[in-house]
Parts: C-alpha cells; sequence; structure tokens
C-alpha cells in the first residue's frame, strides 16, 4: 500500500484542482499558470536526461518542442475540427474527447524521430559540438516553418481552440489541463523507471568516464540515441500540450530563448536529479509570474538571481540528489531511488 501512497497523493491533488477549476474556485489565469508547470515539468526532466545524467551539453530543446506542437496541432485541427486549410473534418469532434492523447503521442514520436536524426551523426561530438548541432537543428526547424505557408508560416497556426472546445461540449471539464497531470505523472513515472535502469545506468556511466563505460562494454552511441530519441520525444508531447493551452502558436514561440529558459530550469534545480527538475519548474515558473510586473527589468532580475546562485551553490537546488537522499524516510514510499 505504501508504494502506491505518492500515486494516491497525485490523484487526489489532481482531483482538488480538476474540482476547483471546474468550480470556478481556480480562476483561468490559475489554471494557465498550473498547465505551464506542468509543462515545464515534462521539458526540464527530459532535457535533465541529456544533460544531466548522460552528461552531454544540448541546447535546441525548443526546436522538438515545435515538432510535436506542430504535428500534434495539425493532426487534431485536420481530425476534427472544418478549417480553411483541411476543410471539413475527417472525424468527429467528439472523438477529440478519445483519441486527444493518441495524436500528443503522435506528435512525441514525430519529434523522437527528428531527435534521432540529429542523435545518428552526432554520437561521436560532446560538449560544444554537440550544443552547436543542436543550436543548428533548433534554427533549422524554427526556419523551416516559418517558411511552409501551408500551415501559417511566420504567421503562425491556430485552430486549436475549437478541438479544445470540442471536448469541453462533450463533458464540461478542463480537458487540456487533465491530460498534462496525466502525461507529467507518465513522463516522470517513465523517466525515473529509465535512469534506474540498466540504460540508466549506463547513460550515467558516460557522464562519468565515457572510454571507461566503453571498456566496461557500455555500448555508448546506443545509450546516447536512446537518451536524445526519449528527451526529444518527451518535449514534442510537452509541445503538443503547450499549443493546446494556448489555441495558437507561431515559430517564434520556439527560439534560443525557450531553450535557454528549459536549460536554466535544468541547472537551477540540479543535474542528473528528477526532484530538482520538479522543484526548479514550479519555482521557475512561479518566479516568472510573480516578476510579470516588472516586465523586461525581470530579464535583468533573473540573470542576476542565477548568478548568485552559480556563485554560492554552482550544482544547483539538488545537486545529483533526490528527494530520498535528503529525506531518506520517504525511501518506505520508494523502494528505488525515486522522486
Amino acid at each position: 500500500m505504501k508504494r502506491y501512497l505518492p500515486f494516491i497523493l497525485y490523484g487526489i491533488l489532481c482531483f482538488v484542482v480538476i474540482a476547483g477549476a471546474r468550480s470556478g474556485l481556480i480562476d483561468t489565469y490559475q489554471q494557465l499558470i498550473i498547465m505551464f508547470i506542468g509543462i515545464n515539468i515534462i521539458l526540464c526532466s527530459s532535457l535533465n536526461l541529456i544533460n544531466g545524467y548522460m552528461g552531454e551539453f544540448s541546447c535546441g530543446h525548443a526546436g522538438f518542442m515545435a515538432v510535436g506542437a506542430y504535428v500534434t496541432s495539425i493532426l487534431n485541427v485536420w481530425l476534427f475540427t472544418s478549417s480553411q486549410i483541411f476543410g471539413e473534418p475527417v472525424l468527429s469532434p467528439v472523438a477529440a474527447v478519445f483519441l486527444f492523447p493518441v495524436t500528443l503521442i503522435v506528435g512525441g514520436i514525430a519529434a523522437a524521430l527528428a531527435g534521432l536524426l540529429v542523435a545518428i551523426p552526432s554520437v561521436r561530438t560532446r560538449g560544444d559540438y554537440l550544443a552547436i548541432i543542436t543550436l543548428a537543428v533548433n534554427y533549422i526547424v524554427k526556419s523551416s516553418i516559418e517558411n511552409i505557408q501551408v500551415i501559417g508560416g511566420a504567421r503562425g497556426f491556430m485552430g486549436m481552440g475549437k478541438v479544445v472546445d470540442s471536448m469541453t461540449g462533450v463533458l464540461n471539464l478542463p480537458w487540456v489541463m487533465i491530460w498534462i497531470f496525466a502525461f507529467t505523472a507518465f513522463c516522470i513515472w517513465v523517466l525515473n523507471h529509465f535512469v534506474n535502469s540498466t540504460y540508466g545506468k549506463g547513460i550515467i556511466a558516460i557522464r562519468d568516464d565515457e572510454i571507461a563505460a566503453e571498456i566496461m562494454s557500455v555500448d555508448t552511441n546506443r545509450m546516447k540515441i536512446v537518451a536524445f530519441t526519449l528527451s526529444s520525444g518527451m518535449a514534442g508531447v510537452a509541445g503538443g500540450l503547450f499549443a493546446h493551452v494556448l489555441g495558437y502558436i507561431n515559430p517564434g514561440s520556439f527560439t534560443i530563448m525557450k531553450s535557454t529558459e528549459i536549460m536554466v530550469m535544468v541547472y537551477l534545480g540540479g543535474m542528473g536529479s528528477l526532484s530538482g527538475s520538479v522543484l526548479s519548474a514550479v519555482s521557475f515558473t512561479l518566479l516568472m509570474e510573480i516578476l510579470r510586473p516588472l516586465q523586461v527589468y525581470k530579464w535583468v532580475l533573473i540573470p542576476l538571481l542565477l548568478i548568485i546562485l552559480m556563485l554560492f551553490r554552482p550544482e544547483g537546488i539538488m545537486g545529483n540528489r533526490e528527494l530520498t537522499d535528503v529525506f531518506p524516510k520517504l525511501r518506505r514510499f520508494f523502494p528505488s531511488k525515486e522522486l
């Protein structure tokens, strides 16, 4: 029973938030912040797999997020709504309630394939070289989308709001929030089991000493490809959710600034810590909202806070530790090294 207590508590928390949103106790703005927290948790924890656990330096995560956002959005608009681009819907709008997670997964698979195309030729590069490659991919994806006029080009793509309205019309619930809760938990669960698996131990060995890992028969190239593909796929899922929260996306949403925000969250929380990724995503999202009245000045204060953090605690909030390391009594609920 203790093993399932965290899932029960998480389910109760989700139910309370959804009930509050449904009754109006949690207003639209607060709902938006909660949904962005969930999306940022997925983005931060997935990038931590590469930059933290594997010890590489990827800085183009927003590019894979864009792939998932556009693929999921295009599929949903084509399947469930009438539009000037695609005409009449292929399926009944009612089907969006059941097939929305399927299109999200398809978007994640598309982003994973994009990550695979980057990972295969990049397996022998490290550090600055991988950073340059992923940065270039970010620009390639953004520029490609800007020049595809059929999906709006630089003007952006819209219609996802109709998909959300279709789901709400079947049953009046905050469906996007529900799927964010579900996929956030799923992504953390997958990453936790992955990093504690044989593959995960091999990835950590690559971070510690790649040559020693190869001597110990670790297939480092395969490990890198698997980790990069999984991380990219989860970024694609986050992108699909992000698109449906806003109801509108354009290439300007997925610039190097977005990739930088995700990297800041990773380093703020701690390299190689899923607990740190969750805490960092929550605190950074709330900090961005608290400082929003400062407008442009918040981009002076936030880097200043990060500089102070790097000076006095360069390993981040959690370092490479989990909550079970800080609070050993939590291990009774998490048999392995879990969040």
